[in-house]
């Protein structure tokens, strides 16, 4: 079956709408599992986009290697708390990741994590890619512990 092609217009639409629903969102962008950038909001330009990609992927590595060693299944999401601000980074079941940042002292967290969570389960309609089962059995599948041994 093929599946239709999702412009980055598409994807840039979807992150700047995520965006526009939570007071205090910054900006939002989607990394491939490797963490190559895939798009962002608006408010993503080159430098922010290239050190996203890093921090992120250093993150997600540390949330990999604390499921395999907390055998807690699947790895769903990180949240890094910051005095200021917080940085949502979310598996997408196709392999590839949600990062999110909102900030302020008036942030309402729990709208973020509902949002993140909206977005994830729709995210098939926004992303221009789609990967087979071996990156989804890294990421965010709770069964992929047990087919690994």
């Amino acid at each position: 079956m093929t599946s239709a092609v999702v412009t980055d217009d598409d994807l840039t639409g979807a992150l700047d709408r995520l965006v526009d629903r939570v007071h205090g969102a910054e900006f939002a962008v989607v990394l491939s599992p490797d963490g190559l950038f895939l798009g962002g909001s608006q408010q993503v330009k080159g430098e922010l986009a290239e050190q996203l990609s890093g921090v992120v992927a250093g993150l997600i590595a540390l949330g990999l290697a604390s499921t395999r060693i907390c055998e807690g299944g699947g790895l769903r999401q990180v949240v890094v708390q910051m005095a200021r601000a917080f940085l949502f980074i979310a598996t997408i079941p196709n392999g590839t990741i949600l990062t999110v940042r909102i900030a302020g002292d008036d942030v309402k967290v729990g709208d973020m994590a509902y949002e993140v969570a909206l977005f994830v389960g729709q995210a098939e309609r926004h992303l221009p890619i789609r990967l087979g089962p071996a990156s989804s059995a890294t990421i965010g599948d709770p069964g992929a512990q047990h087919r690994q041994r």
